[in-house]
């Protein structure tokens, strides 16, 4: 089984003004210790970067990815102008041709990209989880409620299963 780390939204332009309101860095150590078991591992690390509205996509600092995650030379990029990072890109056909089978979820904004994306991939046939302690929100009740019903995984259950 190939597991694939979907890293939604985590740039500039929504967490900038809201590292400690919203605990990034703890959310960024979850997020940065899967992508880096995983990529040890041979799976697959994937950044997902919201464009929606930007004119000039590479002047603009607020379109990357905050220091606080790790991006390795290995990972793959996609843009999108959606909420579901699988409207209108090439997200499914890249977890196919990786041949991935498990998507965790992590990132921003829990109750909006990264809930819309995790119901993208179980709506395409994906095995889907949201990383536990690693989705982030302005909203001080949507993490509980993302992860109400939903499937979840922590890190000591992801180096079990790639080791």
């Amino acid at each position: 089984m190939k597991i694939g780390l979907l890293i939604v939204d985590m740039q500039n332009a929504f967490l900038q003004d809201q590292r400690e309101k919203m605990n990034v860095e703890s959310a960024c150590e979850h997020i940065n210790h899967v992508a880096n078991l995983l990529r040890s591992n041979n799976h697959c690390v994937i950044h997902i970067q919201d464009i929606e509205g930007a004119e000039n996509l590479d002047s603009s600092p607020l379109l990357d990815i905050i220091p606080e995650i790790v991006v390795d030379h290995s990972d793959i990029r996609i843009t999108k102008e959606e909420s579901n990072a699988f409207w209108n890109t090439e997200l499914e056909q890249t977890l196919i041709k990786q041949d991935i089978s498990l998507v965790i979820v992590a990132g921003f904004a829990a109750e909006h990209c990264v809930l819309f994306t995790y119901n993208g991939a179980r709506e395409r046939g994906f095995k889907a989880v949201i990383l536990q302690n690693g989705i982030l929100s302005t909203k001080s009740d949507a993490i509980s409620t993302t992860y109400r019903d939903r499937n979840i995984v922590s890190y000591p259950v992801v180096e079990f299963l790639v080791k």
